[in-house]
């Protein structure tokens, strides 16, 4: 019987969503450009464990050694599934397997692509007669295998062929509702992936500040630390983000049988999807501000060395919080989740900008529905979102929705005390500080960019708009003649 879908790319991701598949009854042909492999995977897979493969799956799971032989096996129209590094080796696999196909064929890209790439891929399979779909696949290896939040775009068209397949391997949230739905044109679904992650970016960062603060200002403990990330993962916080965080202070390292957390050297490695986020918001001359800081810091981190030297030379404040300890622990917690919020308004903001650029008709509510389950940033907190979308589709920006306006009122207090303390304790909190930056820019109706703009007339001659005209006529001042006529 020829198999209902073929994945290319036996990584550890690859090996999972092919065990996915295969779990949910769908028949898979499989191929590694490494033969051996795939032999080994496929070879493998009545030894695995009960809780990675049920009864049955290795009799839906075919493994072929030739690219002929691998297409030649795929009903029709044929479905591949490519998981492989992004940029070239995405395009040779294509070009490999395009004449051996035919015309409605489907190539599905799974990797963390450049949505430029998918945008490019998406027009130039359009025009050969192929169907192409760039989804985004969040969750790791482990939601690869049990359960991924999945968010695919490109040819409408190819939907319907892919959909149960998709739908039946994402992680689904408590109604049963699959973390699985069309996102939009072209390389629609590679951006709101490239979004998730920077928001990732943000989240991560924000904690790691309120870690360091509760270390450093209060000297918690790390069984400390545990209890009050566990008692906050009761909360609104409530987040898998939270969760792993809490569990991270109870392990042992064991060469030293210190805590492992603290055995680990402070310096932040990045694949690359948060700088994309926030160099296409500068493309875009969006606000994405904590997300940028958040990609600032893991290159700040990477100066080890660096900020060892500067660490005998530069002085400033190491103190310590002297005032009410439960207090300031609650105010940390507000301030993150206030500093969280900021991290999702700006997303959906770069959203929409993305959306108009590239005519993509998003719909925010279900993109908050796709990540609440599966994905690394899944939270309680997006089920706030998709109600405040589902309030106002058009919303301008969440901070608006009066859900959330009322929560930041909430936490205004703290989130300035702790920004403060932080401040004066000469602690780092570029993700907490951005972010209220931010929010105290975006709520004045009026910014020193007035000035700005006069100084960039006076030495360029660039001109500048009037309060007591019509927006979009623009003047120009001789600031020089002016001054000696003053």
């Amino acid at each position: 019987m020829p198999h209902d879908i073929g994945l290319i790319g036996l990584a550890v991701m690859g090996q999972n969503l092919v065990l996915n598949m295969a779990n949910h009854g769908h028949s898979v042909a499989v191929y590694n450009r490494t033969t051996e492999t795939m032999e080994e995977f496929v070879g493998g897979l009545k030894d695995e464990p009960r809780d990675k493969v049920w009864e049955g799956t290795a009799e839906r799971i075919g493994g072929y050694k030739t690219p002929e032989e691998f297409v030649a096996s795929l009903k029709r129209p044929r479905r591949v599934m490519i998981m492989v590094k992004a940029g070239a080796p995405v395009d040779a696999v294509i070009d490999q397997l395009k004449p051996l196909m035919e015309p409605g064929d489907i190539f599905i890209d799974g990797g963390n692509s450049d949505f430029r790439d998918t945008n490019r891929r998406s027009k130039e399979l359009r025009e050969e007669g192929f169907l192409f779909i760039g989804t985004g696949v969040s969750g790791g290896e482990e939601g690869a295998l049990k359960g991924p939040s999945i968010m695919p775009g490109g040819h409408i068209e190819a939907w319907p062929h892919v959909k149960d397949i998709l739908q039946s391997i994402a992680a689904k949230v408590e109604d049963g509702t699959p973390c699985c739905d069309w996102v939009g044109e072209d390389g629609a679904g590679h951006y709101v992936k490239m979004v998730h992650n920077g928001i990732e970016y943000g989240d991560m960062q924000l904690i790691c500040e309120a870690y360091f603060i509760l270390k450093h200002a209060l000297g918690l403990s790390n069984d400390e630390l545990y209890a009050v990330f566990k008692e906050w993962n009761e909360g609104e916080l409530e987040s898998y983000l939270i969760e792993i965080t809490r569990d991270i202070f109870t392990v042992k390292d064991p060469e030293t049988g210190n805590d492992l957390v603290d055995m680990i050297l402070d310096t932040a490695q990045q694949k690359g999807t948060g700088k994309w986020m926030s160099q296409h918001a500068l493309d875009l001359g969006v606000p994405t501000t904590l997300i940028t800081e958040a990609v600032y810091a893991r290159c700040l981190s990477g100066q080890k060395d660096a900020r060892v030297r500067a660490s005998r030379i530069l002085s400033g404040p190491d103190g310590h919080f002297t005032g009410d300890r439960r207090q300031f622990i609650d105010d940390v917690r507000e301030a993150l989740y206030a500093s969280k919020l900021v991290s999702y308004a700006q997303g959906y903001v770069q959203l929409d900008a993305a959306a108009d650029e590239f005519g993509w008709k998003l719909n925010n509510g279900n993109i908050a529905l796709l990540w609440r389950g599966g994905c690394i940033i899944r939270s309680r907190f997006l089920g706030d979102i998709k109600t405040a979308f589902d309030k106002n589709s058009s919303l301008e920006n969440l901070l608006l929705d009066d859900f959330f306006k009322q929560a930041i009122d909430r936490a205004q207090p703290s989130w300035r005390r702790v920004v403060a303390a932080a401040v004066e304790l000469g602690l780092p909190v570029p993700g907490f500080a951005a972010a209220l930056s931010y929010y105290d820019g975006y709520r004045r109706d009026r910014l020193p960019a007035n000035l700005l703009q006069a100084q960039r007339d006076y030495f360029g001659a660039h001109t500048y708009e009037r309060i007591d005209k019509p927006r979009g006529e623009t003047f120009h001042t001789d600031w020089i003649r002016e001054r000696q006529l003053s």
